[in-house]
């Protein structure tokens, strides 16, 4: 994945608590950056951000201020839903990930509807195009021996439902005991992990289930793979849903949040949420019939290039810049 910074000055204020003196001194900076650059739009992500950088960015005079919603919650606690409903009338737009997002923040934080947009997330396919890595790849992670491989892209958490796919996985192995399923992503909750280390042990499927761990190369991954599968509890809207769509991949994902947007015109299976025996019955026709498996497939990668491509999620975002500045900028205001 490409780390370079973007080309424009980059400020990097460290802030480990919002509440605390460091806060204050780095809110007194930001303020201060605020006004000096003379910043039109202030645009924030998560919690820690849309509270603490919402309000400094109201007192320092910023004409748009935007706040970006990626998920349904999951993060939050009770302070969090209190602070919530005190700053987003700081915000000139929310802007939500998926219709399921902005359904939420109208529900969960009684925003008004008319200040909720969904803009969905884009994927940039010429990374996924130059993704040549793939030669050698099977041999290097010693998936010579696999008839079949099963990929998943998440970090290592419960939300993720990675115990719910292991269990999938067993009853997929017991017709195709070759079948690997690859786990790509860091591990943020260690106890989590012993617990699926010790569920692949006691369904005997632990020489089918690999954790790989980070990778800077994950569209080479996906493109060795035979079709992707993502379990989560909850998801905002899935980039890597789309990536594996965009790999040439078809997908079964539970019914859960943007999934249902992303997949809805067949690019893949949806299935009830903690339901193994539906995912592994999905799967399993998707590994009995290849030809259905490359039309779904082939779906995906058109529904990505017409509906969730990069260039089309920029211009949504700077025509809603533009519209925003041009009416707080109008002389009728």
């Amino acid at each position: 994945m490409n780390s370079e910074l973007p080309p424009c000055p980059v400020h990097f204020l460290p802030l480990r608590r919002s509440y605390d003196w460091t806060a204050i001194r780095m809110a007194v900076k930001l303020r201060r950056l605020i006004r000096s650059e003379q910043v039109g739009i202030v645009h924030t992500f998560f919690e820690t951000s849309d509270i603490w950088g919402g309000l400094v960015a109201r007192v320092s005079g910023s004409p748009v201020i935007i706040s970006s919603r990626r998920d349904l919650g999951i993060q939050r606690a009770t302070k969090h839903d209190l602070a919530y409903r005190l700053v987003n009338p700081c915000f000139d737009r929310i802007v939500a990930v998926s219709e399921a997002v902005r359904k939420f923040c109208i529900d969960k934080d009684h925003v008004i509807p008319a200040k909720v947009v969904t803009l969905h997330s884009g994927i940039a396919t010429e990374q996924i195009d130059a993704a040549h890595h793939v030669n050698g790849l099977r041999e290097s992670l010693r998936l010579q021996d696999a008839t079949h491989i099963i990929a998943t892209v998440a970090h290592v958490r419960h939300v993720k439902g990675i115990d719910v796919l292991i269990r999938s996985a067993a009853i997929v192995c017991r017709e195709f005991p070759r079948a690997l399923f690859l786990l790509v992503g860091g591990i943020l909750e260690p106890q989590y992990f012993q617990q699926l280390q010790c569920l692949c042990e006691s369904l005997q499927i632990g020489q089918n289930v690999r954790f790989v761990g980070l990778s800077d190369d994950v569209f080479s991954l996906l493109k060795i793979c035979n079709l992707f599968c993502l379990p989560s509890r909850s998801e905002g809207f899935s980039n890597a849903l789309l990536e594996a769509m965009a790999c040439g991949l078809p997908c079964v994902a539970t019914q859960v949040g943007g999934n249902i947007e992303a997949l809805e015109e067949g690019g893949g299976f949806l299935v009830a949420n903690e339901d193994w025996v539906a995912i592994s019955d999905r799967i399993l026709f998707l590994l009995r019939n290849p030809e259905r498996a490359h039309q779904m497939a082939q779906v995906g990668q058109q529904i990505v290039a017409a509906k969730f491509n990069v260039q089309s999620m920029v211009n949504n975002l700077v025509t809603l810049y533009d519209d925003l500045l041009n009416a707080k900028c109008s002389p009728l205001n």
